[in-house]
């Protein structure tokens, strides 16, 4: 692993370190985080996360369709 310098002004260091031991983490595991979240933002985008499951899934039918009127008279989801 490499090792980067960063220059960051006096409150926002303090604020980032005060931060990171309020959530048990030290100040390089958070920007390691935050930055692993930045540049992969399909790994923890929820929104990435569903369609990609839902493409996975395979739900046989057969021969029924979604009726709207069914819906909202709540025979199908009652």
């Amino acid at each position: 692993m490499k090792n980067v310098t960063l220059s960051l002004p006096d409150d926002l260091l303090r604020r980032s370190r005060e931060y990171a031991q309020q959530h048990g983490t030290s100040l390089n595991e958070l920007i390691r985080n935050l930055l692993k979240r930045q540049v992969s933002p399909n790994e923890s985008d929820p929104i990435q996360k569903l369609k990609n499951n839902t493409q996975r899934l395979s739900i046989q039918t057969k021969d029924w369709k979604w009726n709207r009127a069914d819906i909202y008279d709540r025979k199908v989801f009652s």
